[in-house]
């Protein structure tokens, strides 16, 4: 009889409350593990959706604006050593940035002025493919242009125009017919023309230029600023301007879901240890008179904190062990049924396993504390007093 036999005889002898216990604790560690698995899953796929709803960089040609007026009368502004930026030169600057892997979209576009028929309106060339996941928002009449000489007209410049879906009309002197027509966003995008990047280019005389650049960055990885430090040393002639707002308002969203599965771990954790110092109270109460007999043994408080320290230990380490696969399993289910099984990228790992049963053990060694101690604190006299 020793402080490793101990243990095992107990908890075979009352293998109903150790059963109960071992259940309890397990099923705490399947749902803390399945929550850890399907949050990160979940603030993955929740970013990637979020780059939906546009861009979080913008990359600009540098260009000073100098405003004029003569005699008190104003004369507008002046754009004053502004360079041209390339679109294949700037995406494969872009693209070579040490945090590429956090580059959602790379969305080059070309804005220009121009009259259809006697009205004025602004012409913005895009790649469509790419407009189409930067603006996953956009509802419309029609579809997204399937020829070259396609053209998404925003809702204000398809009423100012007088465009229906399928009319053909004169876009920069090339034939043009309208794929779509914008439901109304509240932006810019209703009084705008959307042609073909390359349509425009070739249609303004401006083959190979874009006006501006912008790039969808996925920031949970990393801090923004750490992007766009990479992107100004990768394009020295341009101004890079991150929209700090959208980037908090994801970020937010993103970590708001972490949070919140944080919280309901440490809740679920809190019950568990509750559970398992209760259980092992009452154990304490149960076993005095063999407490009593294992000091007047010679075993000494020290050795009998230990045996209680091990129960605990022992089952802390199996619970730890089941609950973690049986966690990953549960999550693996709970994405399938969210349809997020075929993006995620979730394994087990070793080390994950060893963690999960350290940090379980240790727990369960914390919440048998006070038990322990009040058991190690029995006095073999009292203890024999009632045999």
């Amino acid at each position: 009889m020793n402080i490793l036999t101990i243990p095992l005889r107990t908890m075979r002898k009352k293998w109903l409350k150790t059963s109960l216990l071992f259940t309890v604790f397990t099923l705490s560690v399947v749902a803390i593990v399945s929550l850890n698995y399907v949050s990160r899953e979940v603030g993955h796929s929740l970013e990637k959706k979020l780059t939906a709803f546009g861009a979080n960089i913008l990359v600009t040609p540098r260009s000073e604006k100098l405003t004029v007026s003569y005699g008190g009368f104003s004369l507008g502004d002046m754009l004053m050593g502004m360079t041209d930026l390339r679109e294949a030169d700037a995406e494969e600057r872009i693209l070579s940035i040490g945090y590429r892997d956090r580059i959602s979209v790379v969305a080059p576009k070309l804005v220009s002025m121009t009259r259809v028929g006697d009205v004025a309106v602004g012409v913005v060339g895009v790649r469509f493919d790419r407009e189409r996941v930067l603006k996953g928002y956009w509802s419309m009449q029609g579809d997204f242009p399937a020829a070259e000489n396609g053209v998404l007209a925003g809702s204000k410049a398809a009423a100012r125009l007088g465009l229906k879906v399928g009319d053909g009309f004169e876009l920069a002197a090339r034939p043009a017919v309208v794929s779509g027509i914008l439901d109304p966003t509240g932006s810019d995008d209703d009084s705008v023309l959307f042609a073909d990047l390359g349509f425009a280019q070739a249609a303004f005389g401006q083959e190979g230029k874009v006006s501006f650049v912008e790039v969808a960055a996925l920031c949970a990885g990393c801090p923004i600023e750490d992007i766009v430090r990479q992107l100004e040393a990768k394009l020295p002639d341009t101004e890079i301007q991150a929209m700090q707002s959208i980037v908090k308002q994801r970020m937010y969203s993103v970590h708001f879901v972490e949070h919140l599965i944080l919280t309901v771990s440490l809740v679920i954790l809190f019950i568990a240890c509750c559970m398992v110092g209760a259980t092992m109270l009452s154990s304490v109460n149960e076993r005095v008179r063999e407490i009593g007999l294992l000091r007047s043994l010679g075993f000494s408080r020290a050795g009998i904190f230990g045996v209680f320290c091990f129960e605990a230990v022992l089952i802390g380490l199996a619970a730890g062990g089941v609950g973690y696969f049986g966690g990953y399993v549960l999550s693996v289910e709970v994405l399938r049924l969210l349809g997020m099984a075929q993006e995620a990228e979730s394994a087990m790992h070793a080390g994950h396993l060893l963690l999960t049963c350290a940090l379980i053990v240790g727990v369960s060694v914390l919440a048998a504390f006070f038990p322990s101690r009040k058991a190690a604190s029995i006095e073999p006299s009292t203890a024999l007093i009632s045999l």
